[in-house]
């Protein structure tokens, strides 16, 4: 009996899906302007009906319910873009000069420890010492809170040097961790 209630549930969704997919994928392009994400915006939105399709099917507007959920996902869709816009703009605002003559060798090697670094250490370190982008900046730029910042830059900051030998004599970074700021910058060039 359960194979019969399937395949009547699989062929209702079938037809719903032949007859709203492409009014769907219109309206994911109307909503986000990106002619190439409309049908797989409606793809998802058609793929998360089906997994709910018994609650869809007994709604009073099953086409609302399509039409809200393909709004919901170009919303999420518009807003992960503005945020990935803001993280480029933070990363390259203000960030033309370039590295006179970096001393390769060091850069190579903090690129090497840079590596072995856990991400969230690694990226607040490059964030705050190779962009020179500010504990607020780096926290909008990686979601986090700025004290996570502070601490995560001061022990990967504390890591890098232990992996590179301190090299710190009179109060001065030792070269090897100078060598952060010109890894970005002689992998632009």
């Amino acid at each position: 009996m359960s194979t019969v209630v399937d395949d009547d549930a699989s062929a209702e969704f079938h037809a719903f899906f032949e007859r709203h997919h492409a009014e769907l994928a219109r309206l994911a392009h109307l909503l986000t302007g990106e002619p190439d994400a409309a049908d797989d915006l409606a793809a998802d939105a058609l793929l998360a009906l089906w997994h709910r399709w018994d609650r869809v099917r007994d709604a009073d507007h099953p086409v609302a319910y399509a039409r809200g959920v393909v709004a919901n996902l170009a919303r999420t869709r518009i807003r992960s873009a503005v945020r990935e816009r803001r993280r480029v703009a933070l990363f390259w605002s203000g960030r033309q000069e370039r590295a006179e003559d970096p001393d390769v060798p060091a850069v190579v090697d903090v690129q090497g420890a840079l590596r072995e670094l856990p991400f969230r250490k690694r990226a607040c370190v490059v964030l705050r010492h190779a962009f020179d982008l500010s504990e607020k900046d780096t926290a909008l730029t990686l979601g986090i809170s700025v004290g996570t910042v502070k601490s995560q830059t001061s022990k990967g900051m504390a890591e890098l040097e232990r992996r590179l030998g301190s090299g710190e004599r009179d109060g001065q970074t030792p070269r090897r961790v100078r060598a952060v700021g010109a890894t970005v910058e002689g992998g632009r060039r």
